[in-house]
C-alpha cells in the first residue's frame, strides 16, 4: 500500500512541475517584445539664436512746420516728399501787414530818439544853470525826470521793434533741418494761424530708426549692447523687411527709454541704422533680430524629442534594462531643429527623437541610432517650447 502512495505523491510532483513549467513558458511567449525607438545622447553645445521683436520704422529726428504768424499763404518752394537741406526757403505767408507794422514801429522809434534828444539838451541846460545859481532846483529835477522817461520810451520802441521785426521775419519759413519733406497739408492761399494744423512735417532719413517694445526683462540686455561700440560692425542687430528679406546695414542701440510702462510692463527701444538709398521710410513695419549668444554651452537635445502634457514639457530617457523613464524638463531657446534644456536633464543621458508616441513609463526599447533605421519618424502633430 505504502507503494501506491508513493507512486501517487511522486505522480502529483511531477504534474506540479510540469504545470510551472508550461505557465512560465506562457509568459515569457506573452511578454512583448521590445519597441525600437532612435535615440541620442543630450550633448553640449554652443547655444547661438536670435530673438525677433516687432518694430516701427521713426525718424531720429522729425519737426513739424507751424506757423508763427497770421496770414494767408503766398508761396510754396518745394515739390512734396523731395529732399531739402537746412536753412531752405519752404513757405512764405502775406507779409504786408507785419512790414507796415514794421515801418510804423521804425518811426516811432525815430520820434522816441527825438524826444529823447531834446530831453538830453534841456537837462544838460538846467544843469549848467543850476551850477550858477540862475534856475530853481524843481525846474533841474522836471528836466532830469523828462530824460529818464524819454530814454525809457526809446528802449520801449526799440523792444517792439524788435517784436515786429521778429513777426516780419516769421512770415518766411525755412527748413530747420536736412530731411525729406512730407506732403504739404495747405495750398497757396489758405489762411493759416499759429496753433492750426501743421503746415508739413521734414523727417532726418539717415541714419534712421527703428522702435521696439522690450519686456522689462530685456532691459539689461538692451542697456549692454548700448554701451556696446562695435555693435554695429557686426551682425548682432538687424532689421528683416515686411517682405522676409534682411536689411544688409546692422543698426545700433541708441536710445533706451526712461521708464517702463506700467500698463503693459514693456520698455521702448530705438535702434539706429544707416540710411544711405533712403530705402527705409516712417511707418514701415518689420522685425529687429537680436543675435543671442550664452557665454557658456548649453544642454541641446532635438526639438522632436519633446513632448508636451498639459502645458508642461517631458523627455523619455533610455535607463539601465533598455527601461524608458519620463523626466519633466524646463526648456529655453529653440535655435532650428534643437533646443536648450535648462533643467531636468543630463549630459550624456540618452533621450528618444523617434517613436515617442509607441511608449510610455517603463517600457523596454531596442534602441538605434539616427540613420540606422529602427523607429519611424513621429507623426503625430506635438508643440514644444518656443524660445522664451
Amino acid at each position: 500500500m505504502n507503494h501506491y502512495i508513493n507512486s501517487f505523491i511522486i505522480s502529483g510532483i511531477v504534474l506540479l512541475f510540469t504545470a510551472c513549467s508550461g505557465n512560465k513558458e506562457a509568459q515569457q511567449q506573452q511578454a512583448p517584445p521590445p519597441t525600437a525607438v532612435t535615440a541620442i545622447k543630450a550633448t553640449k553645445g554652443n547655444a547661438t539664436y536670435y530673438d525677433e521683436f516687432p518694430a516701427t520704422v521713426t525718424a531720429l529726428r522729425e519737426v513739424e512746420i507751424q506757423p508763427q504768424v497770421a496770414g494767408n499763404i503766398t508761396g510754396i518752394f518745394f515739390q512734396d516728399g523731395q529732399r531739402v537741406r537746412r536753412g531752405q526757403k519752404l513757405y512764405t505767408i502775406d507779409p504786408q501787414q507785419y512790414r507796415a507794422t514794421y515801418d510804423q514801429a521804425v518811426a516811432n522809434l525815430n520820434v522816441q530818439k527825438a524826444n529823447l534828444n531834446r530831453a538830453q539838451k534841456d537837462a544838460d541846460r538846467y544843469n549848467t544853470l543850476a551850477q550858477q545859481d540862475a534856475v530853481a532846483r524843481q525846474l533841474v529835477d522836471n528836466a532830469i525826470a523828462t530824460l529818464e522817461t524819454a530814454k525809457m520810451q526809446v528802449a520801449a520802441a526799440q523792444a517792439n521793434i524788435r517784436q515786429v521785426a521778429t513777426n516780419l521775419k516769421y512770415t518766411t519759413i525755412y527748413a530747420p533741418l536736412d530731411g525729406t519733406i512730407g506732403i504739404s497739408q495747405v495750398r497757396l492761399g489758405a489762411a493759416v494761424a499759429p496753433g492750426s494744423t501743421p503746415l508739413n512735417t521734414i523727417s532726418a532719413d539717415d541714419p534712421i530708426s527703428a522702435d521696439v517694445q522690450a519686456d522689462e526683462s530685456e532691459i539689461s540686455r538692451f542697456l549692454r549692447l548700448q554701451n556696446q561700440k562695435n555693435v554695429i560692425r557686426d551682425s548682432t542687430l538687424m532689421l528683416i523687411l515686411p517682405d522676409g528679406s534682411k536689411y544688409p546695414y546692422p543698426g545700433s542701440v541708441r536710445i533706451v527709454d526712461r521708464a517702463v510702462d506700467p500698463q503693459t510692463g514693456t520698455l521702448r527701444v530705438r535702434i539706429a541704422f544707416p540710411n544711405p538709398k533712403k530705402e527705409l521710410r516712417v511707418g514701415l513695419n518689420g522685425n529687429i533680430r537680436v543675435k543671442n549668444s550664452t557665454p557658456t554651452p548649453q544642454l541641446l537635445i532635438p526639438y522632436q524629442a519633446v513632448t508636451e502634457q498639459m502645458s508642461e514639457y517631458f523627455v523619455y530617457v533610455v535607463g539601465d534594462s533598455s527601461k524608458v523613464l519620463q523626466k519633466k524638463v524646463t526648456l529655453g531657446a529653440r535655435i532650428n531643429d534643437k533646443v536648450v534644456v535648462r533643467n531636468g536633464l543630463n549630459e550624456g543621458e540618452m533621450v528618444v527623437t523617434e517613436g515617442t508616441q509607441k511608449i510610455r513609463e517603463g517600457a523596454v526599447v531596442k534602441v538605434s541610432q539616427p540613420g540606422q533605421g529602427g523607429a519611424k519618424p513621429d507623426s503625430s502633430n506635438r508643440q514644444a517650447a518656443s524660445a522664451r
